[in-house]
């Protein structure tokens, strides 16, 4: 009964992807079976997040690479850990669907009230000393400063807070708010997060082998601004190969002139919310030719402030290059160029010694 109900629930949300059509289980081609298969048995139900790739399979792969090689797969820290991570990364880029499906894995995974803490926000009356400080450090904004956990921990750690810097914004710009169904009262809501929790936990509890979804993806070289995954060779090689496909899709859908833009004002970014006001996103692209000034702005605002993309940003970009795989595509390149720039600057001073309690 607890797991109909929430497995309903999240397809429910599914259904309610925007912008793109949703590939149902049933109908699935083989690229996206291959995906879809490992997905529901090793993360526990077709989680939206990744399965809203679908129209684009080789985006769909990567989208599942990262967060199977990071989140969960087995490694030197706890899944309980790598969840902690992944929820404040969510909150610190105000991604409620995500902080709701990983606080509450999380919940499923320790009980307790600290899950609850992390869901609302309130990180300061984590009892859990070593998650609360892990919770600080992922949400942001982005410190210079070495990291509250053991090197021997990091390409794990960084893995999960740079695969959800970019799941966060593929989120923001395609789902929900949340994949509590909208008509459930906000008294209940708790309680279905915990429902959720429940459903997720016996996979979460898992020991998942390391390295299975590499074979979805071509072998490629890790570029230096990953170096911080060397520590750990299967999510060096997810981050290489993922990098890779992302690139090279980009170079045939984005303009050689948008890529540039965009990746001198990411390079140039230090995480920071440009604001509430979408002016610095049309300025910034002004001196475009006007053909490429929709793609870029759809761009910038994924990378940079995605809770700010709309049906008119989604549109005014469909004019140029109409179909799901494309408008994937470009979505997905903004989201893992801006994720790799804020995981190098939260690498920075990976190594250096720390006096906070490590966190797995």
């Amino acid at each position: 009964m607890v797991n109909r109900f929430a497995r309903a629930a999240v397809r429910r949300s599914l259904g309610r992807v925007r912008y793109v059509r949703p590939v149902p289980r049933g109908s699935a081609p083989p690229a996206v079976r291959r995906v879809y298969d490992p997905l529901e048995r090793e993360f526990g139900v077709l989680a939206p997040p990744v399965a809203l790739h679908a129209p684009q399979p080789q985006v769909l792969a990567v989208a599942w690479v990262l967060l199977r090689e990071t989140l969960v797969a087995r490694g030197h820290a706890t899944r309980a850990t790598r969840e902690a991570v992944a929820a404040a990364v969510s909150l610190g880029n105000a991604c409620p669907y995500c902080v709701d499906v990983h606080t509450s894995t999380l919940y499923g995974l320790v009980q307790g009230p600290d899950a609850a803490a992390v869901a609302a926000g309130r990180v300061d009356v984590v009892t859990d000393p070593d998650i609360r400080t892990l919770v600080r450090w992922a949400r942001g904004p982005v410190v210079v400063g070495p990291p509250p956990f053991p090197a021997a921990v990091a390409p794990e750690l960084l893995g999960v807070a740079v695969t959800f810097h970019y799941l966060n914004r593929m989120v923001n710009v395609f789902l929900d708010d949340s994949p509590v169904p909208p008509a459930v009262p906000g008294r209940l809501r708790g309680g279905t997060r915990r429902l959720l929790g429940a459903m997720l936990r016996p996979a979460a509890s898992r020991s998942v082998q390391p390295g299975a979804a590499l074979a979805l993806l071509p072998a490629a070289p890790l570029p230096s601004d990953l170096d911080w995954a060397l520590g750990r060779p299967t999510i060096a090689a997810a981050f290489a190969r993922a990098s890779a496909v992302v690139d090279e899709l980009a170079d045939a859908a984005v303009p050689a002139v948008v890529r540039e833009l965009v990746g001198e004002r990411i390079a140039a970014w230090d995480g920071t919310p440009p604001g509430i006001s979408r002016a610095w996103a049309a300025d910034a692209v002004a001196g475009l030719a006007p053909a490429h000034r929709p793609t870029a702005r759809l761009a910038l605002l994924t990378a940079m402030a995605s809770h700010q993309v709309d049906d008119a940003v989604v549109h005014d970009h469909g004019h140029r290059a109409p179909g799901d795989a494309d408008l994937l595509t470009v979505t997905a390149w903004a989201s893992l160029t801006a994720a790799r720039r804020l995981g190098a600057r939260m690498a920075r001073d990976v190594g250096r010694p720390v006096d906070q309690p490590g966190a797995g």
